[in-house]
This record gives structure tokens, C-alpha cells and sequence, in this order.
């Protein structure tokens, strides 16, 4: 880590120290795809790690909650319900989550969300795709996922929010455009963008806190931190725990 601090100064962009507010500590959630299992895990052990935490307690997800992973519909219960009642709650809209509601407005535009997971979520709804060959066919798909999608789900993805920021962290789905202002940032990019922001080494104005992009293991770089490590096929999914000027990991898996 301090080697890259250095590399920063080097270039002559200082990076941004972040310190999350006194008296908070937040703990912040990768993509879930579809794996309730880890995320019934997870909630475990972060109520275990705030035990003996007497300040505001915080659960921050960062998106992509549905596709891949068989458990999606299980996945938005999860969420929906207060499970931890002692957390403040903030929840992030990911790309996936936005094909979704996207499909049920135009299946025939967004028929692509069934290659790359779409299906999985069907299937956790009771909904079987069967054959598509044309555009009815897809109408008629939309239609059977949306009688069977509860509005309390929908009314849930619709309320994420697309960004989130505290003590000098941003935290976002996929990252940011570099260069441009975080005030000024696209929708787009914040669900979509990858190689631009992720080999990006610019000073951000915030460490910016994402997932989208999958790594074997937790980025923690001076100006952004991704901890999407892959859930639903690796098993492992993590959280980022921000008290102060702490930072540290969570994750399922090994000891409780």
C-alpha cells in the first residue's frame, strides 16, 4: 500500500485520505448475484462484528443483488426485510438490477439481460422461458415475470440509489468517468463502467468504493476499492468495514 502512495505522490496527484465520520462505522456489501446463502452468512457475521460497537451501525450494498446466482427472488427478501435492526440500511442500484427493470419496460430492446443471467432470476420466480423465437414470444415472457415479480420488489429496486458518499469515500456500483466531476456523473457509467475507471490511478476526490469489476481478492488502492469477489461462482463474498481511518474485510467462508 505504501508503495502505491508513493507512486501517487510520484505523479504529482496526492491521493485523498479518507476518514468515515466519528461515531459511524459502515459496513459495505460486493455483488450478490444471487446468492442468498452468503448473504444469510455474511449478516452473521457482520451482527457478531458490531456486537460491541456502541455508534451508528451502517449496511451499505453496492448492487448487482440479482442474475447468475439461483437465489435471486430469496436475495430481495433478504433485503426488503429489516434482518439487522440495529443497521441503517443503504441500498445501490447495480446494472443488473436496471436490465431487469429495463426487460419488464421493452423485452424486445433487453432481451440480451437473459444471456448474462437473466434466466437464473426467472427460474427463482417460477418463471420458465421455454423457446423464443420472435417478439411475441418475449412479450409473453415479460408478461408471465411480471405477474409473477411482487410489487414489493420492484417498488425496492426502483428506491436504490444510484451513488452514496460519506468521509471522503464515494460509493458506487461500477465506478466512475475519470475526470469528471462526482457531482457530474452519468447513470451510465456509474452501472457500466470498467477498464477506463479501473486502470485509472487519477485522484477522484473521493476513494471511490465499487464492485462490478470481479477480483480473486479485495482491491484496496489509493483511489478506489472493489470488492466484488465474484460470489456466486467463488463462494466468497465480502464486506468492507470503514470506522475512521480503519479499513478491513469481512467475507464468508473459513471460520465463523
Amino acid at each position: 500500500m505504501l508503495a502505491m502512495f508513493d507512486k501517487f505522490r510520484r505523479t504529482g496527484r496526492e491521493p485523498v485520505r479518507p476518514e468515515y465520520p466519528p461515531g459511524r462505522r459502515v459496513y459495505c456489501i460486493g455483488d450478490i448475484h444471487g446468492r442468498a446463502d452468503l448473504l444469510a452468512e455474511l449478516h452473521q457475521r457482520i451482527e457478531r462484528d458490531a456486537e460491541t460497537f456502541g455508534g451508528t451501525r451502517q449496511v451499505l450494498y453496492l448492487g448487482d443483488y440479482i442474475d447468475r446466482g439461483e437465489q435471486s427472488r430469496e436475495v430481495l427478501d433478504l433485503l426488503i426485510r429489516p434482518v439487522m435492526e440495529s443497521f441503517e440500511r443503504i441500498c445501490l442500484l447495480g446494472n443488473h438490477e436496471q436490465a431487469l427493470l429495463d426487460f419488464l419496460a421493452d423485452p424486445v430492446a433487453m432481451s440480451g439481460w437473459l444471456t448474462w443471467g437473466g434466466m437464473a432470476t426467472l427460474r427463482s420466480y417460477g418463471v420458465h422461458a421455454g423457446l423464443l423465437h420472435s417478439r411475441e414470444d418475449l412479450l409473453k415472457l415479460r408478461d408471465r415475470l411480471q405477474a409473477a415479480f411482487p410489487q414489493a420488489h420492484r417498488e425496492f429496486l426502483e428506491g436504490c440509489l444510484p451513488a452514496w458518499s460519506a468521509g471522503g469515500y464515494y460509493f458506487v456500483h461500477a465506478g466512475i468517468r475519470p475526470g469528471v466531476a462526482l457531482e457530474k456523473q452519468a447513470i451510465e457509467d456509474q452501472l457500466w463502467i470498467r477498464d477506463e475507471f479501473t486502470v485509472s490511478r487519477a485522484n477522484h476526490g473521493a476513494v471511490v468504493v465499487h464492485g462490478h469489476s470481479i477480483s480473486e481478492q479485495p482491491e484496496l488502492l489509493p483511489n478506489r476499492i472493489g470488492i466484488d469477489t465474484g460470489a456466486y461462482n467463488s463462494g466468497v463474498l465480502t464486506a468492507l468495514v470503514l470506522e475512521g481511518l480503519e479499513q478491513r474485510l469481512l467475507q464468508t467462508g473459513g471460520p465463523a
